[in-house]
């Protein structure tokens, strides 16, 4: 994984806070563009410059916020979440909204809404068996809007998921992606330059690359 400098701009920077598969997404996004220059960064320079930027993320909700702050990222995550082509990731995704009951913890604000726990009672099957948590494994993702991140995708392809909580979008104008786990809910938003997505892409194969294929080349417009 590079490392560049600040004067140096990536096409895609990911960002590095310490916690996520950083060497998955970034050897994801080298198979889909190996023209370009993918970059992991912890620095707020190089995040600045760069073209494109991915948020990803596994863990906590506040070690996620703690680190960003530690890191003094934060600042940095937001502007490139308003300005430029930008990918959330798992709890790089959860992070996006204003609230999580992970910890009880304040996110990003960027996106109205709450992130939730997967309650013990609502889990269970349409035959009433009870269904594990954290949700791990392939389900399929229903586009609920269209979206350029979506072009060769077919609606109901199976993606990757790994999380015990889920977002609860207060728009539900942002919503372009569902899933269900046993009820429906959102997996993907997306408004303006930022498009978001609970399930990992750098694990679910074909249409996986296909999203980050998508975003490589995309202007950040609908």
């Amino acid at each position: 994984m590079p490392v560049l400098s600040a004067v140096e701009a990536a096409d895609v920077a990911i960002i590095d806070y310490g916690m996520g598969n950083l060497l998955s997404v970034s050897q994801a996004f080298e198979h889909v563009a190996p023209e370009k220059k993918i970059v992991v960064t912890s620095d707020p320079a190089v995040i600045s410059a760069a073209a494109r930027v991915v948020f990803p993320g596994v863990g906590a909700m506040p070690d996620c916020m703690r680190e960003l702050n530690r890191r003094e990222l934060l600042e940095a995550v937001k502007q490139a979440a308003v300005s430029k082509p930008f990918l959330g990731i798992c709890l790089g995704m959860q992070a996006l909204f204003a609230h999580s009951e992970e910890g009880d913890c304040a996110g990003l604000g960027l996106l109205p809404g709450n992130v939730r726990l997967f309650r013990a009672p609502a889990m269970k099957d349409e035959n009433g068996q009870k269904l594990k948590v954290p949700h791990i494994g392939w389900n399929r993702v229903h586009q609920a809007a269209k979206h350029p991140l979506w072009a060769g995708i077919e609606d109901g392809a199976r993606f990757y998921f790994v999380h015990s909580y889920y977002t609860d979008p207060a728009d539900q104008d942002v919503v372009v992606g569902l899933t269900h786990y046993p009820f429906p809910f959102a997996c993907a938003v997306a408004r303006d330059n930022l498009f978001a997505v609970q399930f990992h892409p750098e694990k679910s194969q074909a249409a996986g690359l296909a999203l980050l294929a998508n975003f490589v080349t995309w202007d950040g417009s609908r």
